[in-house]
């Protein structure tokens, strides 16, 4: 598959690459967001993560980066996929993260490992988070995990057909 590109761009705006990791985590139905709260600046809503560190691989980044954000440990699982999503952040610098976009598993708490003060766990129901999400891209890779898993077990979480047609629900 070719790598998706998500965002707008500003035409008179000139977005530097920047090379990042980012995890889907589920726990009990939910999936695991960081909410963040900078001065100035609406809340929003991503998935934990962040860019690489130089040296620092995807997946140790993704590691890292969790830790920081959430207090939470975890390893990495598959790799959903990789796409760039062209974005301002809060300083007004224009990136194009180039992500890595992993699974993640739960090895256990480790709020030692959480440094960052203006992310806050959340837990959220996954059409909610997919909805709530500010990158298209993070929305993407959860709708990708959420289909994986689904065509993986259809049966699990899908309620049966109801038989009602399209001109039964008018």
């Amino acid at each position: 598959m070719a790598r998706p590109q998500f965002g707008d761009p500003n035409p008179s705006l000139i977005y530097r690459d920047r090379p990042a990791a980012f995890g889907v985590l589920e726990h009990d139905g939910l999936v695991a967001l960081v909410a963040i709260e900078k001065p100035g600046h609406r809340a929003w809503f991503d998935l934990p993560g962040g860019a690489l560190d130089p040296g620092e691989d995807a997946a140790a980044a993704m590691i890292r980066e969790f830790g920081e954000e959430t207090g939470l440990s975890v390893t990495t699982g598959e790799v959903l996929g990789e796409a760039d999503q062209f974005f301002i952040n809060t300083d007004g610098e224009a990136y194009n993260n180039r992500q890595t976009l992993f699974t993640a598993r739960l090895l256990g708490e480790a709020p030692e490992l959480k440094i960052e003060t203006d992310h806050t766990l959340v837990w959220l129901a996954p059409i909610d988070a997919v909805s709530r999400l500010r990158h298209d891209s993070h929305a993407w890779a959860l709708t990708l995990r959420l289909r994986r898993r689904f065509q993986a077990t259809p049966d699990a979480g899908i309620p049966p057909a109801t038989g009602l047609r399209v001109d039964d629900a008018r």
